[in-house]
């Protein structure tokens, strides 16, 4: 057998090797989607059907009493009774003796009444059925609560590493919205306890349903790196101020990413490969800042506080703060430029940016 024909061979006993999409499918783990296809869901009953229904409603009555009107010369309280008595089927007696033509009219009356009465107990039972299965009355709920947010995280990709991050600004107690187009995902954000809007993350209108505008940062752990470029410049586009954190699934993406303007990109499998030599080299380090970083579940905490040109910190000295049990670990000049450790009788700047280390009870006041 010839080189060429064993490496052809090769090449698709391997491809009868791999699994299958469908079966894939069955057993893979969630991942961080956040763009591609929205769902669309058909609405059957929708406001502007009931809308029109009432018209209907109101049309039939205002030419029942026409018709009365012209027909039988009846004044208009008479034929308005008349008409709404009739379309309702009460059965009260005639407030004005009948004629032929009358008679007629009142005939045809009470048939449009018939209708109009199934036809509005269907149109309100189905209104109301498909409110509740639809969702629609959860979703504008959490519509109204995104749009009063400012200063949140939008989160784009609710996958494992998405989920992860989530369950961390929750225990930060930072607000965000959540960014998915797989139903599933979006289920289980919601299930989270999580505000979620559900759509494309690079279109624009998705983006402004979640607030971008009115955001703080984005954090976007897609799965695919052409997507999270993509994302990240939808975002400047409409807030060229966001603190944008991005994953990045290979390395040569970073630079990709960076150029679109992410200020941080973390790669999970760096990250989790230098926390493993970590731990094994210096695991109570590690242990110390992970207790640290934990808002709420020790009594000690670290933080990053900006020092506000009308703040509490302005003016005051690093000592200072001693006394108050905050110790001042560095004072970030320029990125990635740190003054460690600052003196006690160094004066705070409006701009700079501080790392403190205390008492999570005298951190919280400090804020």
């Amino acid at each position: 057998m010839r080189w060429g024909e064993r490496s052809e061979r090769e090449r698709v006993a391997q491809v009868d090797r791999r699994p299958s999409t469908s079966r894939t499918r069955a057993w893979a783990a969630p991942t961080d989607r956040g763009v591609g296809r929205r769902r669309e869901i058909p609405e059957l009953i929708t406001a502007s059907h009931v809308q029109s229904w009432l018209f209907i409603v109101v049309t039939v009555v205002v030419v029942g009493t026409a018709g009365y009107m012209l027909l039988g010369g009846w004044n208009p309280s008479d034929a308005l009774y008349m008409t709404v008595i009739t379309l309702t089927t009460v059965g009260f007696r005639e407030v004005v003796e009948l004629t032929e033509v009358t008679r007629a009219w009142t005939m045809i009356m009470a048939a449009a009444g018939v209708g109009l009465i199934f036809g509005s107990v269907g149109i309100v039972a189905e209104y109301a059925l498909t409110e509740v299965t639809s969702g629609r009355r959860e979703a504008r709920r959490m519509s109204q609560e995104i749009e009063q947010l400012s200063d949140h995280f939008v989160l784009c990709g609710y996958g494992r590493v998405g989920s992860t991050v989530a369950a961390l600004l929750k225990g930060d107690a930072r607000r965000f919205v959540v960014i998915d187009v797989l139903p599933e995902s979006l289920a289980r954000a919601a299930r989270d306890g999580h505000l979620t809007v559900e759509g494309d993350a690079t279109d624009d209108a998705t983006l402004r349903s979640a607030g971008i505008e009115r955001a703080y940062g984005l954090i976007t752990t897609i799965d695919s790196d052409a997507d999270n470029v993509y994302v990240i410049l939808s975002a400047r586009a409409l807030n060229p101020g966001l603190f944008v954190v991005a994953r990045a699934n290979a390395l040569s993406a970073e630079p990709r990413l960076e150029q679109a303007g992410a200020d941080r990109i973390v790669s999970p499998y760096t990250m989790a490969g230098r926390r493993i030599a970590q731990l094994a080299v210096r695991p109570r380090v590690v242990d110390f800042i992970d207790a640290a970083l934990s808002r709420g579940e020790h009594a000690f905490s670290l933080e990053e506080v900006e020092v506000a040109d009308d703040g509490r910190l302005a003016s005051r000295t690093v000592g200072e703060l001693r006394e108050e049990g905050i110790f001042t670990l560095a004072i970030i000049h320029d990125e990635g430029v740190y003054e460690v450790p600052p003196p006690l009788d160094r004066r705070l700047q409006p701009g700079e940016s501080l790392i403190l280390a205390g008492s999570s009870e005298a951190l919280a006041r400090l804020q």
